[in-house]
């Protein structure tokens, strides 16, 4: 198996131990520090980025075009989104759907998951898939499963700092992965002085260089 495959298992199998932490059981139907999110509704958010690979896996090859992984950054419609936009609101819905029944069974659905996609993933050709609420496009497996670690380390930090606690751990390895595309993305967002100034001036650094 390719070390972004196992970096991207490592990173899954960390969602259910970090949904399993008491903590979030006493926040589940509180706030998160997203806004608009509840803790079960980010809850629901994080795991979906491991509960929607075997079903997407499992679907056929898909006609549609397939896109680069920036390709695919420049069209979905979240970002940029207001909290009020029909796909923010759909993107809370689908999360709070996800964790209808609470954080162990969120977890163990997640562990199951994980189990699956540690034997799918050591023998899946690198071919094309899409989830179909993205839009009319496809992304190579291994640039779909980039855009699932980012997505669960990023949430993974949300969530923690939603329930006072530390963020989970992160493989090197996968930290590079996650960053790499978080920094490819701020620089076509802010372009590229903003982004070296940033990493190396600080007297000269922009407010921000967010990917997002």
């Amino acid at each position: 198996m390719t070390s972004l495959r196992l970096d991207f298992l490592a990173l899954a199998g960390s969602v259910p131990d970090l949904l399993r932490d008491p903590a979030v059981a006493a926040a589940w139907p509180g706030p998160s520090a997203l806004a608009e999110f509840g803790v079960a509704g980010l809850a629901g958010h994080l795991a979906y980025q491991v509960l929607s690979i075997p079903p997407t896996l499992a679907a056929p090859v898909p006609s549609e075009p397939t896109v680069s992984l920036l390709g695919h950054y420049e069209r979905v419609e979240w970002i940029g989104a207001g909290l009020d936009d029909e796909i923010s609101v759909r993107i809370r819905q689908g999360g709070e759907n996800a964790s209808a029944d609470g954080p162990a069974a969120l977890a163990d659905q997640v562990d199951a998951a994980v189990a699956e996609l540690t034997q799918t993933l050591a023998t899946a050709e690198n071919r094309p898939v899409r989830i179909p609420l993205w839009g009319p496009w496809s992304l190579l497996l291994d640039d779909f499963l980039t855009t699932r670690m980012m997505e669960i380390a990023v949430h993974g930090d949300d969530l923690a700092v939603s329930v006072g606690i530390a963020a989970p751990h992160l493989a090197p390895s996968a930290v590079e992965s996650v960053v790499d595309l978080l920094s490819r993305l701020a620089v076509r967002r802010h372009g590229p002085t903003a982004v070296l100034r940033a990493l190396s001036r600080a007297e000269r650094a922009p407010r921000t260089i967010a990917a997002f």
